[in-house]
């Protein structure tokens, strides 16, 4: 059977039908604001998800988002600057009716945010959306009280700011200080451990969620690494390839809440998933991993 023959298959059927339980349960960590338990792997849309109108496109980010509920992902991250992404997920949500999600997306624009956020609403066809943050920050004076007042009239559950690569990370760690965030997303993964210096301590001292986009250096880190060996620590906290055990290192941090990867393969939702179970690496072996993976 043709790969894309297959995918339509698996984006028609019923969820229910396809269900499969994962090999273990999926770790979580407490949202500090609210109690609430969360998956340690979410999904993020930003490239694989902007298939325009592509139909065979469309059919394969659904069996995505078919494959991570089935694995008990809840969180999907996305935002009106990921191009058709939203609309995308909103066309699988209406096939797919998972039990469980968490919406999380962005605000955008240095003009009307009310509207941007009505429109995206629109597109993901959800009731309200769990999460918003203003993504890179972008007019954040304007935009972070309209986030705070929904929140406050009921019409949203959380808040957040976003940053990526390293940017802003001094202006980043002041909103962190002087403003009520439920959550914050940065960049983190075994290279580009800058967050480790003061945003990841600072998030645990303020009792602030932590998302992590670009686990994988956009792919770059698994492609620099996969041609070399394991290391022998690898068994031990279950990695069978090295983007497993760059995932373990990201989500097994104790500040981080959830790592969003982001994928257009069945296969790899399905390793990212497993990477979010079992055992994970302390804090000695974090160093180690870190160490190990500079030298190569």
């Amino acid at each position: 059977m043709q790969r894309r023959h297959l995918l339509a298959l698996l984006a028609g059927a019923p969820l229910a039908a396809q269900a499969q339980a994962p090999a273990a349960p999926l770790l979580t960590r407490t949202v500090p604001s609210s109690g609430e338990a969360l998956p340690r792997v979410g999904l993020g849309s930003w490239i694989t998800f902007n298939v325009g109108d592509d139909p065979v496109g469309r059919r394969r980010s659904a069996a995505v988002m078919r494959a991570f509920f089935e694995g008990g992902g809840r969180l999907i991250d996305s935002s009106p600057m990921y191009g058709s992404s939203q609309d995308v997920i909103g066309d699988a949500l209406r096939t797919l009716r998972p039990p469980a999600l968490l919406s999380a997306d962005k605000v955008w624009t240095g003009g009307d945010g009310a509207e941007q956020i009505e429109a995206s609403r629109r597109l993901w066809g959800v009731p309200r959306f769990d999460l918003l943050q203003v993504h890179n920050l972008l007019a954040w004076e304007r935009q972070l009280p309209l986030l705070l007042e929904m929140k406050r009239a009921g019409r949203l559950r959380y808040v957040g700011i976003t940053t990526s690569e390293g940017r802003r990370h001094r202006e980043f760690e002041r909103l962190m200080r002087t403003q009520p965030l439920d959550f914050v997303q940065l960049s983190y993964n075994l290279l580009d451990r800058e967050a480790e210096e003061r945003l990841l301590p600072l998030a645990q001292e303020r009792g602030i969620a932590v998302l992590v986009n670009r686990p994988f250096q956009q792919g770059a880190l698994p492609r620099r690494l996969e041609r070399l060996p394991l290391p022998g620590w690898a068994a031990d906290i279950g990695c069978t390839n090295w983007t497993q055990a760059a995932l373990k290192f990201v989500v097994s941090h104790p500040a981080v809440t959830c790592a969003i990867p982001a994928t257009t393969r069945v296969d790899h939702v399905r390793e990212n998933l497993a990477a979010g179970t079992g055992a994970m690496p302390d804090a000695a072996l974090r160093r180690r991993m870190a160490a190990d993976v500079s030298r190569l």
